[in-house]
């Protein structure tokens, strides 16, 4: 997270970019939650995505004021004081070879009212936007990893489902063209899965690198209907020892299979999340209660929101049994004591 958060501060790049960077360091779990936020926001900016990370991976805690070295404070979220932002631009600006003048230029003086630093930082990106762009955006990249479509899945060897979210992401992040969207497909391939990207190229010369996507979800996906997927999503049942949380996500994988192949009206989404999570909670009643999921199907919650509130609660249930199990012990040795100065 310190390396993420980093890059998003630092690197002059776009925002798409920085999105697709995020992206390509992700597989399982993590991944899943990225896909999720871009779902509810296809906007989303890279540090939505951190955010949502935080609060699915990292420690529930309440925002802390940050003090920098001048004695000024940062609310969390506020950014960097002026002067640092002033002298970051300014430096920006010195490497593009571009002046403040030409950045504010791009916008109408309607539009730029005032020098704010929000207006001036619109107008930056889009100097930087209209620029070419750097050797390492547009070339460099994270290669997808080795996918075959052999049964069992080879040693070093991406499943498919794992192999799907990574390109899919690529094709929906990267800035390359199609046609080199399409070269970094077919790279990443070999074997039975290689040969159905030909035969799409063969049939299509000018097919998109979705249409290679689709071609192999319906070589190597699954092959039941959005019905038959809507029926085995609803027999899912929390396992012994399984976090709901854990279930939530293991739910949501399903889930997401179902919305893919049409199995489920977009409307009903979340409300059809939400009463599978209370129906196949068998091990988590209590927990059920406290977050009053029951209560709140009238509204039900995004994926992302549930699955925090969730988590938080997972994370003061497990404090409180930590504090539980220290008075016991120290109730134990209280005891003890008392014990032997009896006697």
């Amino acid at each position: 997270m310190d390396q993420a958060r980093l890059m998003v501060q630092e690197c002059y790049c776009s925002s798409r970019e920085k999105r697709k960077r995020i992206g390509e360091s992700l597989k399982g779990p993590a991944l899943e939650i990225i896909q999720a936020v871009r779902d509810a926001n296809p906007d989303a900016s890279p540090m939505d995505y951190l955010e949502a990370l935080e609060r699915t991976f990292g420690t529930p805690e309440s925002a802390w004021t940050l003090v920098v070295a001048n004695g000024a404070t940062i609310d969390p979220g506020e950014g960097v004081p002026t002067s640092s932002f002033q002298e970051k631009l300014t430096k920006l600006l010195q490497e593009e070879g571009k002046t403040l003048r030409e950045a504010q230029a791009l916008y109408p003086a309607e539009a730029l009212q005032t020098t704010s630093p929000e207006a001036i930082i619109r107008a930056v990106g889009d100097v930087l936007e209209k620029t070419a762009k750097s050797h390492n955006e547009t070339n460099a990249y994270r290669r997808l990893r080795t996918f075959s479509g052999s049964i069992p899945t080879p040693s070093g060897e991406e499943g498919f489902d794992s192999w799907m979210d990574q390109a899919r992401l690529m094709v929906q992040e990267c800035y390359c063209s199609s046609r080199e969207k399409r070269k970094r497909i077919g790279e990443s391939l070999k074997g039975p899965a290689l040969e159905i990207i030909q035969a799409v190229r063969d049939a299509n010369p000018d097919a998109s690198p979705m249409d290679y996507l689709e071609a192999l979800e319906r070589t190597f996906g699954t092959p039941e209907s959005g019905e038959d997927l809507y029926f085995a999503f609803r027999s899912l049942r929390q396992q012994p020892g399984e976090k709901l949380s854990d279930f939530l996500r293991r739910l949501e994988r399903s889930f997401k299979k179902v919305v893919l192949k049409g199995g489920i009206a977009s409307s009903r989404i979340d409300l059809v999340r939400i009463e599978q999570l209370i129906r196949g909670a068998t091990e988590s009643e209590l927990m059920l209660i406290q977050v009053r999921l029951r209560e709140r199907k009238d509204n039900p919650l995004a994926f992302l929101t549930l699955l925090n509130e969730i988590r938080k609660e997972e994370e003061q249930e497990a404090a409180r049994h930590k504090l539980s199990t220290s008075v016991k012990r120290i109730q134990v040795r209280d005891d003890e004591n008392l014990k032997r100065s009896v006697s």
